[in-house]
C-alpha cells in the first residue's frame, strides 16, 4: 500500500516487533513491488489486516509506517505490496533497495475492523483504488484456500493496464468471484469504457445492489474511498456495511 503513518493501537494489541528475512521481491508495477517474508513468530493473520515496518539507519534514526498485508492465513510468511512515495523515508527503499536475505522488523498483525472471516457467507464487494487492492487480494486468496462459496465482486480502478497490482492473478478465472477493471488515464486497446475516474453509474452497473445487503470494503486514496463511500449510501447501501481503508496520496 501506499505509504502512510503508523496508526494508533494500545501496546498489548501492538505486540512485539519480529525480525523478517526478505523471501523473495517482484516488480508489479512501475512504481510498486510485493515483499515475501518468513517472519519466525509471526503465527498468521486475517485478511484485510495491516503491519507496521520499521526501518533503523546507522545513526539510530528510526521511520514506522503501516503496509496491508496481501497474504492470509495461518504460518509465518507474510507478503506486503508497497508504492512508491516519492518523499517517503520507508517506500523508497522497500521498492528500489530491498533484496532478497534483507531483514525488516515488523510489528502486527493490526487491524480487526476491516477483515473478512471465511465463516461469512454473505456476498462481498470489493472496491479498490491503486495499491488500495493489497488487503483486497488477501480477502480473495483467503476466499479461494477455504473453499467458500461466498459470491465475492471486484472493482478495481487503476490508473493505466500497467499500474494494476497482482493482475495476472486476478485474469485469472476464480470460482465466485467476478472482476471489473476500471481505468482513470489509459485503457487497453477496444477498451468499452472511457478512460475516468470512478463514478456513481460504475457502482450502479457492476457492484452488488443495496437490495442483496453485502458487505463491502473500499480501499484506497483518500478521496477514492470518500467519493466510493457517498455513493454507495446515496445508492442506499447501509453505511454500517461499508466499511474502508485509507491513505494519503493521488
Amino acid at each position: 500500500m501506499t505509504e502512510r503513518e503508523t496508526r494508533d493501537a494500545p501496546p498489548h494489541r501492538v505486540g512485539l516487533w519480529h525480525v523478517g528475512v526478505v523471501v523473495s521481491t517482484n516488480t508489479e508495477t512501475p512504481t510498486g513491488r510485493s515483499i515475501v517474508l518468513d517472519v519466525p513468530g509471526w503465527g498468521g493473520n486475517l485478511a484485510g489486516q495491516h503491519a507496521d515496518v520499521r526501518l533503523t539507519a546507522p545513526d539510530g534514526y528510526q521511520a514506522v509506517r503501516s503496509y496491508s498485508i496481501a497474504s492470509a492465513g495461518d504460518g509465518d510468511r507474510v507478503q506486503l505490496a508497497v508504492d512508491r512515495f516519492p518523499t517517503g523515508e520507508v517506500s523508497p527503499y522497500l521498492v528500489d533497495e530491498l533484496l532478497p536475505g534483507d531483514e525488516l522488523e515488523l510489528r502486527g498483525p493490526l487491524g480487526g475492523w476491516f477483515v473478512w472471516h471465511p465463516v461469512q457467507t454473505e456476498s462481498v464487494q470489493l472496491i479498490g483504488g491503486g495499491s488500495g487492492i493489497v488487503p483486497l487480494m488477501a480477502m480473495i486468496r483467503s476466499h479461494t484456500a477455504s473453499g467458500s462459496t461466498a459470491p465475492f465482486r471486484l472493482l478495481y480502478s487503476v490508473r493505466t493496464p500497467d499500474d494494476a497490482f497482482f493482475r495476472s492473478e486476478l485474469e485469472t478465472p476464480t470460482p465466485h468471484l467476478d472482476v471489473t477493471w476500471l481505468y482513470t488515464r489509459r485503457t487497453p486497446d477496444g477498451w468499452p469504457r472511457p478512460a475516468s475516474r470512478i463514478a456513481l453509474a460504475d457502482l450502479e452497473a457492476s457492484a452488488f445492489a443495496a437490495s442483496q445487503t453485502p458487505s463491502v470494503f473500499v480501499c484506497g486514496p483518500t478521496g477514492f474511498v470518500e467519493t466510493v463511500a457517498n455513493d454507495l449510501v446515496a445508492l442506499g447501501h447501509d453505511p454500517q456495511r461499508v466499511k474502508t481503508e485509507r491513505f494519503g496520496g493521488a
